[in-house]
Parts: structure tokens; C-alpha cells; sequence
């Protein structure tokens, strides 16, 4: 039985072998396909490449897709959306997964989840390689940014990482084009924090975190100059009363979580990325249970302030960043 993996084939590995690409992370199942077909082509760059859905796939049509090229020495078999596959057309791929064809590279796209199960279990059995493509937990999100970084050559600090998800969120296609082009303009240098707030400096996320964090450290001065700019910028309030919510939800389950875990295990009970285990920490340092009580309490109102409570949002998010603040014990 083939081993779960989030590797691409090696070299020439995927040829007379099936790859079973399978989780619902587009972009990581993208990769997976074109690793496939680059790994064939490194060797037999006139490898013929046929795609074709799984719901359009007739028993008799699997030998026809597999048989010897005339124009092709090897071939390249992609099959999407495996869940989809007729039952009449199940037993004919997974006989041809158990005894496939030596200069064929058969890869199957699932995306996952209960539908068509079986028959990705059976395959996995019958010896296809497997690719998991599962989405990423939002932890896992800034090391997805630091791998991206480190094969291009360009180094990513944790905090940069980091700030860059809260910038651009948690779609991976997007993270992936954004890192792509600070990649791209970093002319090989380091990528930092500055370097990212210098980029997204207009992002509503970014400003919104920023006004949190200032807060939560009992920076009040700075916490409100930064909201005064966020207001100026057009960052909706709501926004900011998240990041301020957000921000003390972490502290309280930090500050409630059990002794002696290890770091992943503890991120993990927080929710949060290990990188921002260093920024709670921080944080923490002068708040107590009745201090954080306070101050979730000034977030949950202004929460409802700026959603219709009160008529003025600017200075009911000005009211509850003094609160949270001030609740802060220095």
C-alpha cells in the first residue's frame, strides 16, 4: 500500500505507475498534476497527454486512453474529479491501478470528502501513489508562505509570514500570487515585516490587526493613532472590532491553556500559527482573568455598536480600544 505524501513524483516515478491526487486544495492538486506530467516529460519530452473527466470515462474507453501511442513513446493519463466515476467504470480503473501499463503515467484527481470514497480507499490499496492535497489549517498557512520563500531562494521570517496571511487571507491561490511577487521583487533579498506592511499597507486586515495589536500591548497612544489612520483609510469597523475580538480570544485561551505542551500541540488548543505563540506571549504579560473579562466585554459591545447600537461607530470603536487598553494591567 502506497503511503500518504504531499511530495511530487520524482523523476520519471509517476511513468507506468497511477498517482492518486487527492484532497480539495486546488492549487496544491494543480501542482500535483503538473509534477506528474514534468516528472514523464523529464524523461520522454514527447510524452502524449490526454485529459478527460471521470463522469465521461465508459468502461471500454480506459484500454483505448492507455494503449501505445503512434506518435508517443509514453503517455500521460489525467483523469479529474475521480469522485465522479460511473460505478460501471469503477472496477475496470482499479484493475488497471493494481497491473498498470509500463510507459503510461495514469493520474487521478479526487477532491476528496465522503463522495466517492470507496473508491479512493480501493485505490490507494490497489497501490496507487497517493498526493494528499488537503486544505491547510490556518497555522499551517505562514509555513506554506516560508516553503514558497525557501524554494525560490528567498528567506521569510515567521513574523513576515505571518503578517502576510493576516494580509491576504487564507485563500492559497491568492497567498501563493502574492508571495510569488514579493518573491519576484525581492531581487534575492530577505523578505521582513516592513517589507509586507510596505506592500499592504492599504489592506483593511492589515490595519485592522495592527489597531488590535497596539491595543492588547497597552500601547494606547499608538493603538488609537493607528485607528485614526485605519478610519481615514476606509477599513470598515466591524473589522476592527473582529481583530480586537480575535486578539483576546487568543490571549484568554492562551492564558487557560494546560502547562507543559509542546509548541505545535499548544498552537493547536490557542488556534493559532506557532508564529503568533511569540506575539500572545508578549501580549499576555499584564493581563490577568479580570482584566481580559473587561475588555471582551468592551469588544462584544462595540461589536454591537458598529453594527447598529450606536450612532456613532468612529468613536464607539475609539471608546472600546481605551477600554481594552485600559483594562490591560501595566
Amino acid at each position: 500500500m502506497a503511503a500518504k505524501s504531499r511530495s511530487a513524483p520524482a523523476t520519471g516515478e509517476a511513468l507506468g505507475g497511477v498517482t492518486l491526487v487527492l484532497g480539495a486544495e486546488d492549487l496544491l492538486a494543480d501542482r500535483a498534476v503538473a509534477a506528474a506530467v514534468e516528472a514523464v516529460r523529464s524523461v520522454d519530452p514527447g510524452a502524449d497527454l490526454t485529459e478527460i473527466d471521470a463522469v465521461n470515462l465508459a468502461p471500454g474507453s480506459l484500454a483505448e486512453l492507455t494503449s501505445p501511442s503512434l506518435f508517443a513513446s509514453a503517455r500521460i493519463v489525467v483523469v479529474r474529479s475521480v469522485e465522479t466515476l460511473p460505478a460501471e467504470s469503477t472496477d475496470a480503473v482499479l484493475s488497471y491501478a493494481g497491473s498498470p501499463e509500463p510507459d503510461v503515467a495514469m493520474v487521478l484527481v479526487h477532491r476528496g470528502g465522503q463522495k466517492g470514497r470507496s473508491v479512493a480507499d480501493k485505490l490507494r490499496k490497489a497501490g496507487a501513489r497517493v498526493v494528499a492535497c488537503d486544505p491547510l489549517r490556518s497555522y499551517e498557512l505562514p509555513g506554506f508562505v516560508q516553503r514558497e520563500g525557501r524554494a525560490a531562494g528567498v528567506r521569510i521570517n515567521d513574523d513576515a509570514a505571518g503578517l502576510l496571511v493576516d494580509a491576504v487571507g487564507s485563500d492559497l491561490r491568492v497567498l501563493a500570487g502574492a508571495t510569488a511577487q514579493l518573491i519576484s521583487d525581492s531581487a534575492g533579498t530577505a523578505i521582513t515585516e516592513e517589507v509586507i506592511r510596505r506592500y499592504f499597507a492599504g489592506r483593511a486586515e492589515v490595519n485592522s490587526f495592527a489597531v488590535a495589536d497596539a491595543a492588547l500591548a497597552g500601547r494606547t497612544a499608538h493603538a488609537l493613532e493607528q485607528l485614526r489612520w485605519a478610519m481615514r483609510a476606509g477599513v470598515a469597523p466591524v473589522l476592527v472590532t473582529s481583530a480586537l475580538a480575535s486578539g483576546l480570544r487568543g490571549l484568554a485561551k492562551l492564558a487557560g491553556a494546560p502547562r507543559g505542551l509542546r509548541e505545535g500541540d499548544l498552537a493547536r488548543e490557542v488556534g493559532v500559527p506557532p508564529w503568533k505563540l511569540k506575539t500572545l506571549r508578549a501580549q499576555l504579560r499584564g493581563w490577568n482573568s479580570e482584566g481580559l473579562a473587561l475588555a471582551i466585554q468592551a469588544a462584544a459591545q462595540a461589536d454591537a455598536d458598529v453594527k447598529g447600537a450606536a450612532d456613532d461607530a468612529d468613536y464607539a470603536l475609539e471608546k472600546a480600544v481605551l477600554a481594552v487598553s485600559r483594562a490591560r494591567q501595566h
